[in-house]
């Protein structure tokens, strides 16, 4: 996540974890048929380009999260089931050390900065306290409740 110098959003999601959590909620929506998706399915599926995805898929399965099969019916799992996988999982997979708080043991050069690390350390936290609350299988729940409303809307 980076610091964006808008008050309307002043924390925004990267490109490349927005395209693995599409590329996640993609599989978890097939992840009962037990059928592995290909790179080309959740490409067209979610208009993520291909070799961006096939680089997420790759980090995605060093991290566990989700399992290749090969062979003509091969193609991506999830590693668990989709209410097993929290975001924070997720993100830490992509970002490893770079979705860490500000060093607490990091000296201090002034009273300001002490003041900016221990607010960024708040914001992080409240962050990963929510990432950690969110699963896969929720964020599936929440997209279907929305098409269902505008399935509404439309009628």
């Amino acid at each position: 996540m980076s610091v964006k110098p808008s008050l309307d959003r002043p924390v925004e999601l990267s490109c490349k974890n927005e395209y693995a959590i599409l590329a996640l909620i993609e599989l978890a929506s097939h992840f009962n048929s037990g059928e592995p998706l290909q790179i080309r399915q959740i490409s067209q599926q979610q208009h993520i380009p291909d070799r961006y995805l096939e680089q997420l898929l790759a980090t995605l399965r060093r991290g566990g999260l989700v399992r290749s099969q090969r062979g003509a019916r091969g193609g991506y799992v999830l590693a668990r089931e989709p209410w097993k996988i929290n975001l924070l999982e997720v993100i830490t997979c992509l970002e490893g050390a770079d979705s860490q708080p500000i060093d607490q043991d990091a000296p201090v050069k002034t009273v300001e900065s002490a003041v900016i690390s221990e607010l960024w350390n708040e914001v992080h936290q409240a962050a990963q306290a929510v990432l950690q609350r969110y699963t896969l299988q929720d964020l599936c729940e929440k997209r279907d409740a929305r098409r269902q409303l505008d399935i509404m809307y439309y009628i």
